[in-house]
């Protein structure tokens, strides 16, 4: 009979979170009613207990996350980030040079302004690599910096990480984690339910931290697809701020070159920039955008 009641239960609030667009606020009733009904002896309390967890597990599952929120979380994973690295010192002006190209890209994009704006911040790193947390922070290393044959090309190594930013990649991991921690919690209270086991001494096994979730998002570096996305987002940002687009597939077939039989770095975090460019010369022709690569050379050589 218990674990009737709680099927039903969960079958109720899953039609509802399909019925109605806020998912959460349905769930919260759920919890609500669960109680009411464990205290008048309805149902039991560890059955109220597993439909209050189940569905308090859905409602976070539901819940936007903020722009101020996407900006904490953001710095909570560059804290982890510069826990591995340090941040580079070595010239001011470059530092603010990356930042200018940053600006030019952000301000002619669909999402020029984020909450606390767009930063970048070079790493003390021969290292190749580059990473993009949500929020604006920006990390690249020297050594993808020193990889750049013109100020198009760094701009492209830019782009590609405000797309990121842009199309909230780190943001969808963690719904998805959301999701599934919810999944999980609902299948625990299930049983517990069933064999009278306290849910919510099992609280605990899905309470990892959103911090944990994006760290280790941006340690093993994001999914192919999403890879694909932000270099085809990335030629669109650059066209729109007056860089040429092809610097982008430039720049990845100079890591191509570079990084070819290496492990580590870029080539963990990143998709092989062969494929890279594969996908990205695909749309390439959506773009004409007239060569004014000559008149960014003198500063760019200024910046070596």
């Amino acid at each position: 009979m218990k674990n009737i009641q709680t099927i039903i239960t969960g079958i109720v609030v899953s039609v509802l979170c399909g019925l109605f667009s806020n998912c959460g606020t349905v769930a919260s009733v759920a919890n609500i009613g669960a109680q009411v009904a464990g205290a008048a002896g309805v149902i039991d309390q560890n059955t109220a207990n597993a439909i209050s967890n189940s569905s308090m597990a859905i409602a976070s599952a539901a819940e936007e996350i903020t722009p101020q929120q996407e900006y904490f979380i953001g710095r909570a994973v560059a804290a982890n980030i510069l826990g591995s690295y340090r941040i580079w010192n070595g010239s001011s002006a470059l530092t603010s040079y990356v930042n200018r190209i940053c600006g030019a890209i952000v301000i002619n994009s669909p999402k020029p302004e984020i909450y606390n704006g767009y930063h970048v911040m070079i790493l003390d790193s021969a290292e190749i690599n580059a990473f993009a947390t949500s929020g604006g922070h920006i990390f690249i290393t020297r050594g993808l910096i020193a990889s750049a044959k013109s100020e198009d090309a760094l701009a492209g190594v830019i782009a590609h990480e405000i797309a990121h930013i842009q199309l909230q990649h780190s943001i969808k991991a963690i719904r998805t984690s959301r999701i599934t921690q919810a999944l999980m919690v609902t299948g625990v209270s299930a049983a517990g339910a069933a064999t009278g086991y306290d849910v919510n001494e099992m609280k605990d096994i899905f309470s990892e931290t959103v911090g944990d979730i994006v760290a280790t998002l941006v340690n093993n570096g994001y999914s192919q697809s999403q890879e694909f996305d932000a270099d085809n987002t990335a030629l669109g940002l650059l066209a729109d701020a007056g860089y040429n687009p092809s610097a982008l597939i430039d720049m990845l077939k100079e890591l191509d070159r570079i990084q070819r039989g290496q492990t580590g770095g870029f080539t963990k975090t990143h998709p092989t920039p062969a494929s890279r460019v594969t996908n990205a010369e695909k749309s390439l022709s959506k773009y004409r955008v007239t060569d004014t690569s000559s008149y960014r050379r003198a500063r760019f050589q200024a910046m070596r």
